[in-house]
């Protein structure tokens, strides 16, 4: 079968065949991670977020703690609940990705979109772990398509006002859906079968309503000195200006990246579509002016961003979606079957070559390398501290607390089997994570302290301003994990009795 008689066998019963097998490949590939591999870094730092529900986080909005909560609370804080999460909203954004393609551009077009997303291995990561981005672009998919379904049917208010909360839900999820009311008032002042928008209630509506639900966030913020906006600026914090060699690496390693995230093939043609479609503004279709808005001048300053620092590949996710659409209208023109062919065959090697990649790896000793140790031995880790903490002479007056990185205190918390709450000590006098955040050890004046010092071993000494807030501290043992050639290695301390603790707060 050649790739095109796949594009026009995939629609109806067939396409919802199609999606069923992806699913079940995705079910195989997340059991052998859940299987192979523990939690990621931020997967555990959000779950900690969401045993303490809030109005906002000291990096994101709250929406990732709220449902790592209603995981928890569901699935009993398993693995796999948060893992399978990540595939429903994955796959729920792909097919809202078809069913906008085939709403805007037809039939043939929307098979090719969806498929060309979901053989990338963005969207296979996005399907894997449960990060920020996975709401968000469901958020942003979802509101694409409702947008689009209002501007064809203005008259319907039931329209806004979905469209407001589907935008309100985007904005508790990650900054970047604030963009999208703007979005919306530049493709109404650009269209010219659609300026009158700019006069209906409903169009104002919609934007209004989703904004009002920053409002929240924003008194959090208030409230704690601002300092998601404070962490959010360090992300554009310029760095000394580099030499030739090293800024042309640096943009190289930018462009590589979204080539590799999208496939090399797709990526270069969603560069043309998106191109011809600039060239040609006047004359496109609606549902074209509307895709390239929505994709074309924002990942341009993406672009323009990328030639001054690095970026993380998954900052501009959200515009790669209307621009994926683009790329797949772009590739069924006339005189491009040889493009269509080997996006698809690239693609599609990529996809395999990855699922089984990580099937394999996780399931024999081959997870045992270096690049993978960061992933591995801390539910073992758990374990062992759970067994010292049980052991602490004042066990119901103890409390926990991890040295070093804020993930060695999220991926403690989660896998010691009675998810203690633990506390983090920083040593600048700044928060670095939600651990400063929240109420600190201040509060547990007169009790002793488990603490675990990554790296350590039983003749290690405390930093002195750490150790005196003790009345005196006592090494108990070490915990040590081994990793193939590496070990994970962790000091046992006994803190007895906190005496005093200077709370880090924002200023």
């Amino acid at each position: 079968m050649t790739w095109d008689s796949l594009l026009d066998n995939l629609r109806g019963k067939r396409l919802w065949l199609w999606l069923g097998g992806i699913v079940l490949v995705r079910l195989i590939m997340l059991l052998a991670v859940v299987n192979g591999a523990d939690l990621a870094g931020d997967e555990a730092y959000y779950w900690d977020w969401g045993r303490q529900p809030d109005w906002g986080y000291y990096s994101k909005p709250p929406m990732i703690g709220w449902m790592m909560g209603v995981i928890g609370w569901l699935t009993g804080n398993a693995e796999w609940g948060i893992r399978l999460s990540a595939l429903l909203l994955g796959m729920v954004t792909l097919l809202l990705t078809w069913r906008m393609a085939r709403d805007l551009l037809g039939e043939r077009v929307a098979p090719l979109a969806a498929l060309l997303m979901v053989l990338t291995p963005g969207n296979a990561g996005l399907c894997l772990l449960l990060t920020i981005d996975a709401p968000l672009l469901l958020a942003w998919t979802a509101a694409l398509w409702l947008f689009w379904r209002a501007v064809e049917a203005p008259g319907k208010f039931s329209h806004w006002l979905l469209l407001g909360l589907v935008i309100g839900f985007g904005c508790l999820s990650k900054q970047m859906m604030l963009v999208f009311p703007v979005l919306m008032i530049v493709f109404a002042a650009v269209s010219p079968e659609d300026r009158g928008l700019l006069k209906r209630a409903g169009f104002w509506t919609s934007a209004v309503l989703g904004l009002l639900f920053i409002l929240p966030v924003l008194w959090w913020n208030e409230q704690h000195g601002w300092i998601t906006l404070e962490h959010t600026k360090h992300h554009f914090d310029a760095s000394s200006t580099p030499t030739f060699s090293k800024w042309l690496g640096r943009t190289a390693e930018n462009i590589g990246l979204q080539a590799l995230v999208y496939t090399p093939v797709l990526f270069v043609a969603m560069v043309a579509a998106l191109w011809q479609t600039f060239r040609g503004l006047r004359g496109l279709s609606r549902p074209q002016r509307y895709l390239w808005v929505c994709a074309g001048p924002a990942l341009a300053c993406f672009a323009i961003l990328a030639l001054r620092q690095r970026i993380n590949p998954n900052w501009p996710a959200a515009f790669f979606v209307p621009a994926i659409i683009l790329a797949a209208a772009w590739l069924l023109e006339n005189g491009r079957e040889g493009w269509r062919r080997w996006s698809l065959r690239i693609a599609g090697g990529l996809a395999v070559v990855i699922h089984l990649a990580v099937i394999v790896f996780m399931l024999t000793d081959l997870k045992s390398i270096k690049k993978l140790g960061g992933l591995r031995g801390w539910r073992e880790a758990g374990l062992a501290a759970d067994t010292w903490l049980q052991k602490m002479p004042e066990r119901d007056n103890t409390f926990v607390m991890a040295l070093g990185h804020r993930y060695h205190a999220a991926w403690m918390a989660f896998y010691m089997p009675s998810h203690p709450r633990v506390y983090r000590w920083e040593p600048t006098a700044f928060p670095q994570s939600q651990y400063e955040i929240w109420p600190g050890p201040e509060e547990r004046i007169g009790q002793d302290a488990m603490i675990l010092v990554p790296g350590a071993d039983e003749s290690m000494v405390l930093l002195p301003d750490f150790a005196k807030c003790f009345e005196r501290v006592e090494p108990l043992g070490t915990i040590s994990i081994p990793l193939g050639a590496e070990t994970r290695q962790f000091g046992v301390f006994r803190g007895v009795k906190l005496k005093t603790w200077k709370a880090i707060r924002p200023s």
